[in-house]
């Protein structure tokens, strides 16, 4: 293939998370394999009253091999016009959105009809869902608006593909899983990350990660890590990411179940340079999630090849292969809390590790850039 000029719009550095992780790390594929790279950013995502986090901002260095340009405000429309206008004159071979919220809809829909113009440009959008977690009034008029200016998208699971077919039929469509989130640094050995976070190596841990919803359920594993089994098996739980809903409902839950000294919460957002620790120090990873579409935290989990325990919603079942790398299970407490019962009195650690070893290869970022590229020509 011969080079393109590519332009990735959407979420990167100074912002932190997982969409600046995703945007950065796709990216970076394209100009390994010898492309031209743009990634335009915000100057401000979101205001500040509407963020439930402490902060957008990454604490941690630029990356330095990726051309990245803050130029996008997504609540002004006279800048949308205007950078349509200056992405349109460039005439980049393939733009790439990654969709994730309504809320984003007029900005990128706005600035993608701008670029549309030099009918030279294909558009191709990734998907994390098309359908909220948490609904709001307008999320279908919003993401049509979005939809409609886009030629092609790549669902990373097969329900959001499916969920496409609400809001479009015709444009091209394609399943490609969530490709493994390698840039969070190689393995440590569990001895130096229990160091590292300063637990207790005799002890085990199971790991929830990432931001705190209501969707994803800790208010389940909380009451499935009640079981008693669990204080037998000297095994806790870490908690390990910012709240973005009321932490005040969960730490009154844990009162309530008496868990006060058997959960370790560390809820503060953990930057990419730390991430490697939690993994390497947990022997399974958590995702008791009540509904879902994917998750990057899988492919973390995948990366640092670690366990999972997932819940039979959305797309989540469909990458973690159940007795093979982890479990799959109804979001129900007792379910959750009988399979990880299960991987610690049956010693599962090592057999689910060498399962994901294989496993982990279906997910390279070569993958995904075969598939947009597939949906561009």
């Amino acid at each position: 293939m011969s080079p393109l000029k590519i332009i990735i719009l959407g979420t990167a550095y100074p912002y932190r998370g997982g969409l600046s992780a995703f945007n950065e790390r796709l990216a970076k594929e394209y100009v390994e394999q010898g492309h031209e790279v743009e990634i335009y950013t915000f100057t401000l995502q979101y205001p500040s009253f509407l963020f439930p986090g402490k902060t957008q901002y990454s604490d941690e260095p630029a990356p330095i091999e990726l051309r990245i340009f803050r130029k996008i405000n997504s609540v002004n429309p006279l800048n949308w016009f205007k950078m349509g206008r200056k992405i349109c004159k460039k005439q980049p071979d393939l733009v790439i959105v990654k969709y994730w919220l309504p809320f984003m809809a007029p900005c990128f829909g706005t600035i993608l009809r701008q670029v549309r113009k030099n009918k030279k440009t294909r558009i191709i959008s990734i998907l994390d869902n098309i359908i909220p977690h948490e609904k709001r009034i307008g999320d279908k008029i919003l993401t049509q608006y979005f939809v409609n200016a886009v030629d092609g998208f790549v669902a990373m699971s097969n329900s959001v593909l499916q969920d496409v077919n609400i809001f479009d039929r015709q444009k091209p469509k394609a399943f490609s899983p969530h490709p493994l989130y390698d840039n969070f640094g190689e393995k440590v050995t569990r001895e130096s990350a229990i160091v590292k976070l300063k637990l207790v190596e005799s002890q085990r841990y199971m790991l929830f990660f990432g931001f705190i919803r209501d969707y994803k359920g800790l208010d389940l594993l909380l009451r499935a890590y009640a079981d008693s089994r669990f204080r037998i098996m000297n095994v806790k739980l870490i908690v390990a990411g910012e709240f973005y809903n009321n932490s005040e409902k969960y730490f009154s839950l844990e009162k309530e179940l008496g868990l006060e000294n058997e959960v370790i919460w560390r809820n503060d957002f953990i930057q990419d340079s730390e991430v490697k620790y939690y993994f390497c120090a947990a022997d399974i990873i958590t995702q008791p999630y009540k509904s879902a579409t994917q998750s990057g935290v899988t492919q973390i989990a995948y990366h640092f090849e670690k366990p999972m325990l997932v819940t039979n919603v959305g797309g989540l079942a469909e990458i973690v292969p159940h007795g093979k790398v982890g479990y799959i299970v109804n979001p129900d407490e007792k379910e959750i809390a009988d399979a990880l019962v299960e991987f610690y009195e049956n010693e599962r650690f090592n057999d689910f590790t060498a399962n994901i070893v294989l496993e982990k290869e279906k997910y390279s970022w070569s993958k995904m850039t075969d598939t947009i590229n597939n949906l561009k020509t």
